[in-house]
């Protein structure tokens, strides 16, 4: 029986698959060279918290470059930017490999490359995942995100089990000389279906700053990727213990060698997968929130197996469920987010989950690693399943939603209600706006109900500041007053305008008393 997700519509896209199959031969590389740098950090050390750092070296990158790398895929070339990180990274590899091959290399050299290595990884990975979603159409975009969640999950069953076998029979560096060859295979991939170019617009062009601000922002006003951000993070962060100490459960509780250590990686690969060929039903069926609790506590069941048990087979077999509950939920909070954000900042939206979940994910390996190093492995897993089991009870205050078209799809905005003699530069500021309503008193609980709902819209798009007033001197008059840091700024808020936000405008146009109309007014801070 062929798997549903190798049918689904974005595989039978030339376009989509050749990426997708670039993504692919590169996510096995790079699992490859971590699972040799992880077991090759153990022969070197026996540290249980240096051999977790590996998995630090990989995804701290995530962390501290992933939100720039997103401002950069949304207002540069990210063909370009793509090809530059590959470039270094595959540098970086040829030194690791001749390194190794050489022993001229320790701990640190090890962590040392494996941190550029992840940090070019983050660079490109926004400006990557984009182009993925922009290869299909909106309503294929949950099946390529779970397809290109199978090429991920599926390169953590084959790469691990490929770098076992290696290096048992022909040496670590090896494992790092065909990560290299991986990262050639992305850049062909690239070259081969680059990018489409950002669509053009009269806009000033946004800087790193201030885009990396305008991420944060939307974020923060913004309760469906916010839901999402924080419980991508708690669930990453409890999640990686078990990643991170695998290495150490192999050899010290089972008594594994690389080999068994690739084959437990591999069951993992191997779980996700087959999650991949069955979440879209079941995401359908029985809703997100469902589908997230299910996962947790099924993880953090496999961690208590992982914690207590010595014999091989259990061990594997929990290793199959929590692959696939790792990536049915993680894919769950990826496309949950994506399907949330409009054009102009999808690429640091997926630079902001990276953030939240690799993020996590980086510092969680650390911590567990120390625990297990000062309290024991079995204590370490047993506090993360705990952590994991826990993990439902945030849902309440950060439920989980797929977002509408509506709520993504862009309006096209109108400068004819400027009215401006002269246009400021785009750095003058900061811009007040102020928008008057005059309606009947007695709707006024109604209106302040709805233009209240403007506030989220106004704070995520750009303004610092926002608030409605009451005229003291006259009953029917309310202004609305927000504040943008730039001209600039203030054009690009109102470029981000939604469908979603012009029905909330509507909404509350419709308390205008007959006849009237709504007025604008713009101001330039001078002092």
């Amino acid at each position: 029986m062929r798997l549903a997700f190798l049918t689904s519509s974005p595989l039978r896209d030339p376009r989509f698959r050749g990426i997708w199959a670039g993504g692919g031969i590169y996510f096995i590389g790079n699992a490859m060279q971590t699972m040799a740098a992880s077991w090759m950090m153990v022969e070197l050390s026996g540290s249980s918290f240096l051999a977790a750092l590996v998995q630090t070296a990989v995804f701290l990158p995530m962390f501290l470059f992933s939100l720039p790398a997103g401002v950069l895929a949304d207002i540069t070339d990210r063909r370009r930017l793509i090809q530059f990180a590959l470039t270094v990274q595959a540098a970086s590899g040829i030194l690791l490999a001749w390194l190794s091959l050489a022993n001229m290399t320790g701990p640190g050299g090890v962590l040392f490359l494996i941190f550029v290595s992840g940090s070019c990884t983050a660079l490109m990975s926004p400006a990557w995942n984009s182009t993925v979603a922009d290869a299909v159409p909106r309503a294929e975009l949950p099946q390529a995100i779970i397809a290109t969640s199978v090429a991920y999950n599926g390169a953590r069953a084959l790469g691990p089990a490929l770098a076992g076998l290696i290096f048992t029979y022909a040496g670590g560096p090896w494992n790092f000389a065909l990560a290299v060859l991986s990262t050639l295979a992305m850049m062909y991939s690239i070259r081969r279906w680059p990018p489409a170019p950002h669509p053009p617009t009269r806009l000033p062009a946004e800087r790193l700053w201030g885009g990396m601000l305008s991420a944060l922002r939307f974020a923060w006003h913004s309760h469906n990727v916010l839901a999402q951000l924080v419980r991508s993070a708690a669930y990453s962060g409890a999640g990686s213990a078990l990643w991170a100490l695998m290495p150490i459960i192999g050899q010290r509780q089972l008594g594994l060698g690389a080999e068994g250590f690739g084959l437990m990686m591999g069951c993992m690969g191997a779980g996700a997968v087959i999650a991949g060929s069955l979440i879209g039903k079941v995401r359908a069926r029985f809703g997100l929130e469902a589908l997230v609790t299910t996962g947790c506590v099924s993880y953090a069941l496999v961690m208590l197996i992982a914690a207590l048990s010595r014999w091989h087979l259990p061990v594997y077999l929990a290793l199959v469920v929590g692959g696939g509950a790792w990536m049915a939920v993680m894919s769950t909070f990826n496309t949950a987010t994506q399907t949330s954000v409009p054009p102009w900042v999808r690429a640091r939206a997926v630079a902001m989950h990276t953030l939240a979940a690799l993020g996590a994910f980086a510092m969680g390996s650390a911590f567990w690693g120390a625990l297990s190093d000062i309290a024991g492995l079995t204590t370490a897993l047993c506090v993360a399943a705990a952590c994991m089991a826990a993990g439902p009870l945030m849902a309440r205050q950060f439920p989980l939603r797929m977002g509408d078209a509506r709520d993504v799809t862009p309006v096209t905005p109108s400068l004819q209600d400027l009215f401006l003699d002269k246009e400021p530069d785009p750095a003058d500021g900061p811009i007040a706006v102020e928008m008057a309503y005059r309606i009947d008193p007695q709707n006024t609980d109604d209106f302040l109900s709805a233009i209240s709902q403007l506030r989220a819209p106004r704070r995520r798009d750009g303004a610092t500041f926002w608030r409605i007033y009451r005229d003291l001197a006259d009953p029917h008059r309310f202004t609305e007053r927000f504040i943008v840091t730039s001209w600039a700024d203030y054009l690009h808020q109102r470029a981000r305008a939604t469908m979603a936000d012009h029905e909330l405008e509507s909404q509350v146009r419709a308390f205008l008393l007959p006849g009237e109309s709504v007025s604008m007014n713009h101001y330039i801070a001078e002092r």
